[in-house]
């Protein structure tokens, strides 16, 4: 993490009890963000905090350091299915990482942490109440379907912690949250905090529904879509984009990248491309299996993969240290996507580079992105040396037929999609728009 990134607020001068103090020491913790030097002292107090802050800037840890302390004060439940703390998370790979971090942190702590998400391991999720749970980080979906089974009991819970609440909102999963939510204890006798990158309309409304005189905090960007990352923006025909996306990669070379496009047909696509010329990747979108993509992730995370091909089920919530490049190989529908997604270089404080394609297809995103983030996005020219022609790509993923029709082979000679101009890349024909993004790919649900 980057000096400038942190504060002068050491964490040894905040009343923080001595076990959590050590795990602080021994994980490398000297000196708050800017949103733990906000939000901590507020929490540590005993009352409710709403903060907005962006991806990357620490408010896992905040939330975890309040959680911990606030249970190493109170007398401790023995009873099984009686968790003291409620973490909701919008993604499975969101409450992976929380439950990580958690992990480390309750080295010292004796608490006993659990974490339920969709996807895999039922059975041992479901043993998870056999034993008493300090604290519960989940996605909604599996929460709900242990909690109607009766594994546990939200009665006893001292904290809440509802991350990355515009998320929520925007997966669909706003009912499932004020479900568990009215299960809590009343707010005035329980710590309650919220976190999301915006404080919208409806984000507030949450805030003062289920919180006790939430105390706002506000963390002003540095701007990392303006300041830290060198954006770039190409205009591309679509049967340019793998040439390009070859080519810029040769010119780069990047340590470290992730391409991010906008349908699990064109990752699978891509992936195939980049296999076929050279560079090993790893792919996630709705169709990878949780297991594998838990490894796939880990491989990247650890450096034997330099290229991650997904769609949005990985632009928010994950941490991947020195991510040196994000490619949008399609440009997102909203501005705050895009966000996130290039929010993932340049993370704590560190510099990255975003570049991304206008094609035919998504070129109309762009104005939407350009209000959102409030300025331009330099243009560069495509010249003949950026285009690579690339080799034939590798059939490495058995397609299914879509809606038990034939197969289409979704894909043409040098990445251009069969069919015509102007059809988007997964294949879909007869649409008006782009299809839909597979953001139910990151949900939580059973």
């Amino acid at each position: 993490m980057s000096k400038h990134h942190l504060t002068e607020t050491r964490f040894d001068s905040l009343p923080l009890d001595p076990k959590l103090q050590q795990a602080l020491k021994e994980n490398g913790f000297e000196y708050c963000t800017p949103i733990q030097e906000a939000a901590l002292p507020v929490l540590l107090e005993g009352r409710d905090c709403a903060g907005q802050a962006q991806t990357g800037t620490g408010k896992t840890l905040a939330f975890l350091l309040a959680c911990m302390n606030r249970l190493l004060g109170s007398e401790r439940n023995t009873e099984p299915g009686k968790p003291r703390t409620l973490i909701l998370a919008p993604t499975r790979e969101l409450a992976i990482q929380i439950h990580k971090d958690a992990e480390q942190l309750a080295r010292h702590t004796g608490q006993n942490i659990a974490i339920c998400y969709g996807g895999k391991a039922y059975e041992q999720q479901k043993a998870q109440f056999e034993r008493p749970v300090d604290i519960l980080i989940g996605t909604p979906g599996r929460l709900i379907d242990f909690f109607k089974q009766r594994l546990y009991t939200l009665k006893s819970a001292e904290c809440m912690v509802l991350d990355e609440a515009d998320r929520m909102f925007d997966m669909g999963f706003i009912k499932d949250v004020r479900y568990l939510l009215r299960r809590l204890p009343e707010p005035e006798k329980r710590l309650s905090m919220l976190f999301s990158a915006t404080m919208a309309q409806k984000v507030m409304e949450l805030a003062y529904e289920h919180m006790n005189n939430a105390e706002l905090i506000k963390i002003e960007s540095d701007s990392p879509a303006v300041e830290r990352i060198e954006q770039t923006l190409y205009h591309p025909a679509n049967n340019e984009k793998i040439p390009l996306l070859l080519g810029l990669i040769a010119e780069l070379k990047p340590e470290r990248s992730i391409i991010f496009v906008n349908t699990k047909h064109a990752a699978i696509r891509i992936y195939e491309y980049l296999e076929a010329n050279g560079y090993p990747s790893a792919l996630i979108s709705g169709d990878i299996q949780q297991s594998k993509r838990e490894k796939l992730l880990k491989k990247f995370h650890d450096g034997e993969y330099a290229f991650l091909v997904a769609t949005d089920v990985a632009s928010r919530g994950l941490h991947i240290p020195d991510v040196s490049h994000v490619f949008n190989y399609d440009l997102p529908d909203l501005g705050e996507d895009y966000v996130h997604r290039i929010g993932r270089t340049a993370r704590a404080g560190n510099k990255g580079a975003a570049i991304s394609f206008a094609c035919e297809d998504y070129a109309f995103n762009l104005m939407d992105i350009e209000q959102y983030i409030g300025r331009s996005i330099p243009t560069r020219p495509i010249t003949p040396e950026l285009l690579v022609e690339p080799k034939p790509r590798k059939r490495l993923i058995e397609r299914k037929p879509p809606h038990g029709g034939r197969r289409r082979s979704g894909g043409g000679r040098n990445g251009r999609p069969q069919g015509g101009r102007g059809r988007p890349q997964g294949g879909n024909r007869g649409r008006s728009r782009p299809p839909r993004k597979d953001k139910a790919a990151a949900s939580g649900g059973s």
